[in-house]
């Protein structure tokens, strides 16, 4: 550790102050005045090496040199200047030599900690060392932190460091192994691999559920007032009416056997008929009326988990999205430190609240005491104060409307409301339950009556289930009197359906890994960032579906490395390094224990001979199922894309299909279909060819030629809206025609062709190109409809016009230029004005911020500038023509 000095106010020179971001040092600089300079280190300084390129010299020829720890002696870590950041390095050392002292301002973390102390190490200071921690970045949280500032805390350094390492030994040396027996560039990671386990597991859940049916009646009453009201059937002649719950998930069927057994009594859409027409003019009373008080409390203030969760349901934004604005909220003095495990108050936020709660709502809103709330996770982090409004007193949203874009205030909102709701009284209402009974059957209906609203005038919580009620939601029922006799107005069955367990939704794998105690809530955008940017998982419909991929991956690790994703173990890793960053466990002696083994194996040992022991194409199969009369289905997991295979058969599986949609019926009629395809439509008459129908990753298409022939097949996508079931020879011969001349432009002199492009059909003439219509196809388009479309104008497309940056950042502090993220023709990538950089591949644009387009530009500015010629040479024409001949002569 560098030593620190005593800390004193700054006199003569200027104090410099370092934060993370520059938005972060702008604010500050504001309540600082003259006395002090405020720099940005612009996120982390150093890091382990991230490829050989990286690794310094003096250890590229060490065993052990490619993790970047080493592993021999005391898994002491190889630390590099992060790319990119060695002029702002240089910059900050600049700044330091006129500087009377050194306040490092970086957040109160793990990672802020760790970044001052890598700063400590690169920029050597002789001027006395201070560390500044505050919660909230408004004036008197600053100068509360300038008259009490402390020394750097080694404990999170090391618990930090040790949670790098640890990360970097798990994904360096597991990823290999997936490389080899799965597809390459995959990764392992100690939580992200457990999350894909949860995701995969569930989706093994849907494939195994079995759907089941039945019926009910709704009812439709009339009280002796003529008010309606609607009951179900819960019981006909004693025998209660089932329930999802009554159903086996796994067979569809009632879970103690035959239709009518015990106590139930499964209705079809038959008999639930003639019991509705049987019952529907007969005599009705109300035979019972239960009516039972109840309260609610508020919710405790947001930790980074429940904000996460939150905003996921009621704001539909992704865990980084909130991640992001929460930031640029704390940043900008708006809110409290957004990584928190923490729901407890600062008595003066407390007050603040009371103060609202009493101003905005009224007295009666207000409890007589304070509320006090305690964190229920084991270690809540360094931080020791939920997320709420920053400054004192709080501002109202409505004042803060015009400092703040769209996103901002509404992740404001909720999380002033949520603060204020915490500090207010109990909702108290009354719940309902009324009977009817007649004709041997008994009907009921609940209701609920919210008698004060309470904290639920401020805020409600939203739900991982969007059909489910929320709080505030109320269902009055009629004023009826026990004993009186209603007549039923309708009688109507309906249908009810078993529901398979709900995929996770990043709020709920969010809340999932937390209540496992696996990971912390600041680094679960970053997981689901990562699994879908690994393929581990696509979106569809703002839920989480596992690829193949991630059944293949889950499958090996479950067999051959069962410990690594248990979730009890990966639990207790988490625990493991609390206690080092609390003091109570030695860093050195865990990260032997855990690469080395000690009464269980440790990694290096597990990893021993896996290479040999697992069998890839084993890993790569999964089970669909068997059919009565045949051989066994499954998932292969191919290099490029899974496939079906049963036997000698296989067929393609569209891309994006949820594991739960691809059923045994559904794969042997793509197996089907695909042995159909081995069978030509018919005989081109100008090759002499046969052509074939096929289905695809992307899509049914045509082929015309074999695989093993002497020229390489021609295919042809067929065109939206054609059925494959409908395809004749005439048409494939059609398609295969394509593009599709029609003749020269009676001005311009060049040909005019149709083609089906990867974006639709269009119609093309030297430069100028026009997307066909709907009502076109380039089968049909004439001559003259092609030159009057040619004669339009372009419509404004993506060539056509230069678009807007979606997002202009602040300066880069290499070039000076505004960074900006922009569409280009092969996606989003970021710009300083001299480096380009691609956003990586499952990454939003919209979730990128500053310091992520900066460590973009970074890592490409790196590598140097592309070079044409290196790329010409890869390419390598020439060698493959030879290749090529060289074949032919042979089969000769």
């Amino acid at each position: 550790m560098a030593k620190q000095v005593s800390p004193r106010k700054p006199s003569g020179s200027k104090a410099l102050v370092i934060v993370e971001s520059p938005a972060k040092a702008r604010t500050i600089s504001k309540f600082l005045g003259n006395r002090f300079e405020v720099e940005a280190s612009i996120g982390h300084v150093r890091d382990l090496p991230q490829g050989a390129k990286q690794i310094p010299v003096r250890f590229k020829g060490e065993p052990w040199a490619n993790l970047g720890v080493n592993v021999q002696k005391d898994f002491e870590p190889i630390y590099v200047v992060s790319p990119g950041k060695s002029k702002q390095i240089k910059k900050l050392k600049d700044r330091l030599k006129d500087a009377g002292a050194l306040y490092l301002a970086t957040d109160e973390d793990r990672e802020g900690e760790a970044i001052s102390w890598h700063l400590l190490e690169l920029l050597k200071p002789k001027v006395p060392v201070h560390r500044l921690v505050f919660h909230e970045i408004t004036e008197e949280a600053i100068e509360e932190a300038l008259s009490n500032p402390r020394q750097l805390d080694d404990q999170l350094v090391r618990a930090q460091e040790t949670r790098r390492i640890l990360d970097r030994l798990f994904g360096y040396e597991v990823s290999p192994l997936l490389w080899r027996k799965v597809r390459p560039k995959l990764s392992a990671g100690r939580v992200q691999s457990v999350a894909v386990r949860m995701i995969v597991e569930r989706e093994r859940e849907r494939m195994a559920f079995r759907g089941a049916a039945w019926f009910d009646l709704l009812a439709t009453f009339l009280t002796s007032k003529k008010e309606r009201f609607q009951a179900a059937l819960i019981s006909v002649g004693g025998k209660r009416i089932p329930s999802g719950k009554d159903f086996d998930p796994t067979t569809g069927l009632l879970k103690n056997g035959p239709r009518q057994n015990g106590n139930l009594t499964l209705l079809d859409a038959d008999l639930a008929e003639q019991l509705a027409r049987r019952i529907e003019h007969g005599t009705f009373r109300v035979t019972a009326i239960e009516e039972k008080s109840y309260t609610t409390q508020p919710y405790p203030p947001f930790t980074t988990s429940t904000l996460q969760q939150e905003s996921n349901r009621k704001l539909g934004f992704t865990a980084r999205r909130t991640m992001q604005v929460a930031q640029s909220l704390y940043e900008n003095g708006h809110i409290t430190y957004m990584r928190t495990d923490s729901t407890n108050l600062a008595m003066v936020a407390v007050e603040d609240a009371r103060r609202l709660v009493a101003s905005e709502y009224g007295a009666n809103f207000l409890p007589d005491a304070p509320r006090i709330y305690k964190s229920k996770v084991k270690n809540a982090q360094e931080a020791h104060e939920a997320i709420r409004p920053a400054g004192h007193p709080f501002e109202l949203p409505s004042q803060m409307r015009s400092q703040l874009n769209e996103d901002e205030y509404k992740l404001f909102c909720m999380i002033w409301k949520r603060t204020i709701a915490s500090q207010m009284t109990n909702a108290r209402g009354r719940r309902m339950l009324l009977t009817i009974e007649g004709e041997g059957c008994t009907f009921q209906v609940a209701g609920r009556t919210i008698d004060f609203p309470g904290y639920l005038r401020a805020y409600v919580e939203g739900s991982d289930d969007p059909n489910a009620e929320l709080a505030d939601q109320e269902q009055a029922l009629p004023t009826v009197t026990k004993g009186e006799t209603l007549r039923a107005a309708a009688m109507e069955p309906k249908e009810h359906h078993t529901q398979p367990p709900p995929r996770y939704s990043e709020a709920a794998l969010t809340k999932a890994l937390e209540e496992k105690g696996i990971g912390r809530p600041s680094t679960y955008a970053s997981i689901i960032d990562t699994i879908q940017a690994r393929q581990y998982v696509f979106k569809k419909a703002n839920t989480l579906v596992p690829t193949w991929v991630a059944f293949s991956v889950i499958k090996l690790l479950e067999e051959h490395l069962a410990s690594l994703v248990d979730y009890q173990f990966t639990a207790q890793m988490e625990d493991d390094l609390d206690t080092i960053s609390r003091g109570e466990q030695e860093h050195v002696e865990y990260l032997h224990r855990f690469y080395y083994g000690n009464q269980r194996p440790g990694l290096k040992k597990q990893l021993d001979h896996k290479v040999e022991e697992i069998d890839a194409r084993e890993v790569g199969r999964i089970l669909i199922g068997r059919p009565d009369d045949g051989e066994p289905i499954f998932v292969r997991v191919g290099r490029y894309s899974p496939f079906l295979e049963q036997g000698d058969r296989t067929a393609s599986i569209p891309e994006n299909m949820p594991p739960d949609e691809v059923t045994l019926d559904w794969a042997l009629e793509m197996l089907d279909q695909a042995a159909q395809g081995d069978e030509p439509l018919g005989i081109c008459p100008q090759t002499n060819q046969p052509i074939f129908l096929k289905v695809g990753r992307f899509g049914p298409y045509v082929q015309r030629g074999r695989p093993d022939g002497d020229e390489k097949p021609k295919n042809a996508s067929l065109l939206k809206g054609m059925n494959p079931d409908e395809l004749d020879l005439e048409t494939a011969i059609r398609l295969l025609s394509l593009p599709r001349d029609l003749g020269n432009h009676p001005t311009e002199g060049k040909p005019i062709r149709a083609y089906n492009g990867r974006y639709g059909p269009y119609i093309q003439c030297g430069d100028a190109t026009r997307s066909l219509p709907p009502e076109m196809s380039p089968l049909d388009v004439t001559f003259d409809q092609a030159v009057q479309l040619l004669a339009q104008p372009k419509r404004q497309g993506r060539a056509a016009t230069k678009k807007e940056p979606l997002q202009i950042f602040e300066n880069s502090p290499v070039t000076g230029q505004p960074v900006q993220l922009l569409d280009g023709r092969y996606g989003p990538y970021v710009t300083d004005g001299t480096t380009n950089a691609s956003v990586p591949k499952g990454t939003a644009p919209a979730q990128i911020s500053f310091e992520q387009a900066l460590d973009l530009l970074a890592i490409r500015a790196s590598k140097g500038p592309a070079s044409r010629t290196r790329a010409k040479k890869k390419v390598a024409k020439k060698p493959a023509k030879k290749a090529k001949k060289t074949r032919k002569a042979k089969r000769k």
